[in-house]
């Protein structure tokens, strides 16, 4: 039996018979056998411990300096995690599922525990001095494939049903015979791995929090205690991340919107329903006016939907096999099989466009709403605006030919590029989602797909747009460009979506007239610049910390008179704002002048127009903005027009000719 093992720097080693990765990295070098975590074979992460068999293989050794290496530890430290909670609590502790999470920014793991008693945060120490005990004692972590009945036998003996109602399900939907079970010292665990070669490799570590969870995420089934942590290989890594994770909670949207009055979501209207105040009304009012006055320029004609349709329309489109658990339930009206609440909107502009014969003159043809959806999340998922269960979408569809489709495309990202630079979301990544060929989920034939995956990179390219493809990212019916964006603390967001699509149009059987005067096939694109105005006001919110753009603060001045004896030039300052369509404050309580600069301040309204008795003389006011202080004395009718350039440039022109924040 002959092993050849290709290394990343192109050489090769030869062996006559199954060798380890961890021989290999022995061999190499033993400093690098010590720093080795895992290993990359034949583009798979791996363990250490895994052998090579016959044949020609790729290996690549992991170490701790590796970024897919955080993955390895992460989920390292989620079993050692369970082990600690085990020894504390006893055998009755049942564990079920222990992830990595490599795409959450606040959290890096969690496990879920059906545990005898309840714990909470107040326990979360004790469970840590556990784990470094557990640490301390570099206990190795073996891998084992066992026959299914063998494991289950295991599992059994230590009263862990959960894991074998897991065993099960993978028996009936991926008819498996063997399953692979990690030992670490006491501790049995079935999992696919991989992991650390011993506990004594995860590091630095943190437990952050407790929450509840629903076994297999359905309401119905028992609730479970979720333990949240997060781990590093070294502690400045995790000292950064805590402190990352202090700012994002002083930016929660959820407290930021609640004291500065914007949304409010109400139990007696429904949880994942938010309602939006006065002052947020006047945001979302703000963006959505200028992103319409943008699509007006760019030839969109805006239409308007229905909030519900028939189930029959979303069984051709898809959405209803598709998005089936996450929907509301369907509404029996007695004239048709059921009707929906829309989960999309793309169904309801097929049938716009259906209505009339359509020309090769008339296309590309741009339809655009911002049309309310609903979905149906579990309640443990609702968060916030970020996560609700009614939501707008600021769709269009672009009915072209397939001649036309790539200018398109590229009209498309042009415009999304302008919302995120508008809004100083400048910091991003592109990503070109494609299909996952072995999952069931996608419709349409693979010359559709493989045409519109072709289409999306013509457009990248020739925009010499960096980017990465990330297989299994599509949307059910085409491929699509995300915007991942990277807020002002590092975490990242995917925004603007464009989805390029051959299916609905072969679907819905929709057709134009070409100039050769037979039909012929329209193709689709869907895209959304912000999404959806509630996530996007929330990542706002939180990026900005509640101190929004001049443009869109609901309170664009605060006027502030100094006593009762200059209220009456204020009240004309205040109006004379008003006329000039800035949105304007007048504080004319008998508190004193430093009282109301904190109450602004507080508010995030980003000037004050401070009233003395020198400015009402010589009608002026005393300028001050939110951060920058005091910014000295100005007339009334400069401070006006000065206000209005800031406002009508979206913060390119800002008043004092500084970036205003």
């Amino acid at each position: 039996m002959s092993v050849t093992v290709q290394l990343p720097d192109g050489t090769s080693k030869q062996y006559d018979g199954p060798v380890t990765a961890a021989r290999v990295a022995e061999e190499i070098s033993p400093r690098l056998a010590a720093s080795a975590v895992a290993a990359n074979v034949d583009g798979q992460l791996r363990d250490l411990s895994t052998e090579l068999t016959e044949g020609k293989h790729k290996l690549k050794i992991v170490t701790d300096r590796d970024e897919e290496a955080l993955e390895t530890l992460r989920h390292t430290a989620a079993h050692v995690l369970a082990q600690a909670v085990v020894r504390l609590y006893g055998k009755d502790v049942q564990y079920t599922i222990g992830p990595p999470l490599m795409d959450d920014f606040q959290y890096g793991f969690y496990y879920d525990f059906d545990l005898p008693a309840p714990i909470g945060t107040e326990d979360l120490p004790k469970i840590e001095q556990e784990m470094r005990k557990i640490i301390s004692e570099k206990i190795p972590l073996q891998r084992m494939e066992l026959p299914v009945e063998e494991a289950k036998k295991q599992l059994s003996r230590l009263g862990q049903g959960y894991k074998c109602e897991m065993i099960d399900d993978l028996v009936r939907n991926e008819h498996v015979e063997t399953v692979s079970l990690y030992r670490q010292g006491d501790f049995l665990d079935m999992c696919r791995g991989p992991h650390l070669p011993e506990t004594g490799k995860v590091k630095a570590f943190k437990l952050l929090t407790t929450a509840g969870a629903y076994w297999r995420g359905d309401e119905r089934n028992k609730m479970l205690t979720r333990i949240y942590g997060t781990a590093f290989f070294n502690d400045k890594a995790l000292a950064e991340q805590l402190g990352r994770i202090a700012e994002a909670r002083k930016r929660d949207h959820r407290v930021i919107g609640k004291q500065l009055g914007l949304f409010l979501i109400n139990e007696s209207v429904g949880p994942g329903l938010p309602m939006w105040m006065p002052k947020g009304t006047v945001i979302r009012m703000e963006l959505e006016g200028w992103l319409r006055s943008e699509l007006l320029k760019r030839g969109y004609q805006p239409v308007i939907t229905p909030h519900i349709g028939k189930l029959e329309m979303y069984r051709t489109s898809g959405h209803y096999p598709y998005y089936e658990h996450g929907l509301f339930p369907t509404m029996e009206l007695g004239d048709a099989d059921g009707y929906l609440l829309k989960p999309m909107n793309c169904p309801h502009h097929i049938q716009i466009y259906k209505a009339v014969q359509r020309s090769y003159r008339e296309l590309p043809i741009r339809f655009s709403e911002f049309g309310t959806v609903y979905r149906f999340e579990q309640s443990g998922e609702l968060s916030g605006l970020t996560r609700v269960r009614g939501f707008t979408q600021d769709d269009a569809h672009i009915f072209c030919t397939h001649e036309q489709l790539e200018a398109e495309v590229e009209s498309c990202v042009d415009l999304t590029k302008l919302v995120l630079s508008t809004l100083e979301l400048d910091d991003y990544r592109v990503r070109i989602g494609l299909r996952d060929p072995n999952d069931s989920k996608y419709v349409g034939g693979p010359e559709h797909w493989d045409l519109a995956e072709e289409n999306l990179r013509h457009v990248v390219r020739k925009l010499d747009m960096n980017y990465v493809e990330e297989i299994g990212e599509a949307a059910f019916y085409g491929p699509k460009i995300d915007f991942v964006v990277k807020d002002c603390i590092g975490r990242e967001w995917q925004l603007g979506t464009i989805q390029v699509d051959y299916n609905l149009p072969e679907r819905f059987d929709l057709e134009y007239i070409g100039a050769d005067n037979t039909p012929h096939r329209p193709v689709m694109i869907h895209r959304a610049p912000l999404g959806s105005p509630e996530r996007f006001i929330a990542i706002l919110i939180e990026h900005f910390a509640g101190a929004m753009p001049l443009w869109l603060a609901p309170v664009q001045v605060a006027v502030l008179p100094v006593s009762e004896k200059t209220s009456d030039y204020a009240a004309k300052v205040a109006e004379k704002l008003r006329v000039a369509e800035i949105r304007v404050e007048l504080d004319d309580s008998p508190e004193k002048i430093g009282a109301k600069v904190r109450k602004a301040t507080l508010a995030k309204v980003p000037y004050m127009a401070v009233i003395g008795p020198k400015e009402a003389a010589a009608r002026s006011v005393a300028v001050r903005h939110r951060t920058a202080g005091d910014q000295g004395p100005m007339d009334l009718d400069a401070f006006t027009a000065a206000l209005r350039e800031e406002i009508d440039s979206k913060g390119k022109r800002p008043l004092g000719g500084r970036k205003a924040k």
